[in-house]
């Protein structure tokens, strides 16, 4: 019986959703991340009535027909790259995007990584890197007898070294963003690789034309919405519930056939 195929079709497709609704959830509090949506698309269809065929030698011609689906799949987990709220940690070297743009950081491998966590650290080199110890690019080296550090808008990074009062330029921090930003790659610890959908990354200042501008003292939180996650994860309960109903009727309707006499 094709009902228990397409049920259970159902079911798997809805586990899937919870599986990233659950992922969602549990980066409520991650630092940049960017919640998925999962989409869905339904499978292929049996023609036993095909419409438009001919009906009589009038010309007449069947309006509808008559069509079965086969059941779901999932066709995709989009990533909605929506502002997340900044939050205030008055960390010198904490910075947050406002708009669109992405930091770059050079990964252990040598490529790079892109990430909306501007949790920064300096190491003992005076490098700007990021948590794991990862160089931010392009590289800012913070003098040893720097007092204060301040980070614009723009990005110009500034210090004020020694006795000197007058701020001293120490670097210009860049941004990255691409034409399909829902392609890139998440590869973990707050990382994305750019990919063949995503396209080649653009490089420019904050502030600049199309990208976005830095908050220094912030970080910005993750987009997800926990009421919003809850509801869809009651809806795809919901869901499950009653593609399983399905295969327990689909279960009875073929014992009862199997009892006939």
């Amino acid at each position: 019986m094709k009902a228990l195929h397409i049920a259970a079709s159902g079911m798997a497709a809805q586990e899937r959703n919870v599986e990233v609704i659950s992922n969602n959830i549990a980066n409520l509090r991650t630092t940049g991340f960017k919640r998925q949506r999962v989409e869905f698309q339904d499978m292929l269809y049996q023609n036993l009535r095909r419409m438009g065929t001919s009906t009589s030698e009038d010309g007449t011609l069947v309006p509808t027909g008559v069509q079965i689906g086969s059941g779901v799949k999932l066709a995709a987990t989009t990533r909605l790259h929506s502002q997340g709220n900044a939050a205030l940690t008055e960390k010198p070297y904490d910075l947050a995007v406002q708009g669109e743009g992405h930091f770059q950081v050079q990964l252990p491998d040598g490529t790079t990584g892109y990430t909306r966590d501007g949790s920064f650290e300096v190491d003992p080199t005076g490098q700007l890197v990021t948590v794991d110890g990862y160089r931010v690019q392009p590289n800012i080296t913070i003098p040893d007898d720097a007092k204060t550090v301040s980070v614009s808008r723009q990005g110009l990074v500034e210090a004020i070294v020694g006795d000197n009062p007058q701020p001293q330029q120490v670097g210009q921090l860049t941004l990255a963003i691409f034409t399909n930003t829902a392609g890139l790659e998440a590869i973990g610890d707050n990382f994305y690789l750019q990919t063949e959908a995503s396209g080649q990354p653009q490089i420019g200042n904050p502030g600049q034309l199309g990208f976005g501008t830095l908050l220094q003292g912030y970080l910005e939180q993750s987009n997800v919405n926990a009421v919003s996650e809850i509801a869809d994860i009651i809806a795809a309960q919901r869901a499950y519930e009653m593609n399983s109903r399905i295969i327990s009727a689909a279960d009875e309707m073929m014992s009862a056939t199997s009892n006939l006499r």
